[in-house]
This record gives structure tokens, sequence and C-alpha cells, in this order.
């Protein structure tokens, strides 16, 4: 019984530790990888004309705007100044968020004044 409860344990050790690095692993090679897409972006861009948008950055105010927030800063850059708050309003966010992207789609029509933004 005595060796049945050590080598229970052992392998619960062995299966947490295994687990972890199941874990860390991915989150250890994605940390490594957008150096690398870095340096395959420069390359690609070498002889081509860059151009900078203008993005009016907005934090987003809470921990459940994350939708609003991401849309009004993407609609700086074509000139739009929409208070996030009433893009809120407009997607139906709550405290438990944005419910769905088939919500923020409409509203991103609607202020673009086209119908370019499909969700998918």
């Amino acid at each position: 019984m005595r060796t049945t409860m050590l080598r229970k344990t052992a392998l619960t050790i062995a299966a947490a530790a295994a687990t972890a690095g199941g874990i860390a692993a991915p989150a250890i090679a994605a940390q490594a990888t957008p150096g690398v897409q870095a340096v395959a972006v420069q390359a690609d861009r070498k002889g081509h004309s860059e151009r900078q948008l203008d993005v009016r950055y907005e934090a987003q105010p809470n921990f459940y705007y994350c939708g609003p927030a991401a849309a009004r800063n993407a609609l700086s850059v074509q000139g739009k100044n929409i208070d996030v708050h009433t893009m809120a309003k407009d997607m139906g966010t709550t405290e438990n968020g944005t419910d769905s992207i088939n919500d923020i789609t409409p509203v991103l029509n609607r202020e673009t004044g086209k119908d370019v933004y499909k969700s998918v």
C-alpha cells in the first residue's frame, strides 16, 4: 500500500509538471515569434512605399468596452471621432461585454456610411 501511494504521488507530480510544460512551452514560443515575424514583414516591404496611419488611440475606459474601444480606434483612422460610450450603447455592450461580432459590424457600417464590414 505504501508503494502504491508513493507511485500515485509521483505520477501526480509528473502529470502536473508535464501539464505546466505543455502550457509554458507554447507561451514561450509565442513570445519568441513576434521578433521573427517582424523581420519577415520588414523584408517584404523593401522597395515598397510605406505610410503611417493616423490612429487617434483612446484606451478603453473599463474592462468590458474592448469591442467598442477597438472599433472606435479603428474608425479614427478614417477621420471618425466617435464617443466610445455611444458606440457601446449602439452595440448593446454591458458589464458582460459585447455579445457578438454581429453587434459590432452594423455599427461599423453605419458609422462609415458603407456596407463594407462583414462578420465572419
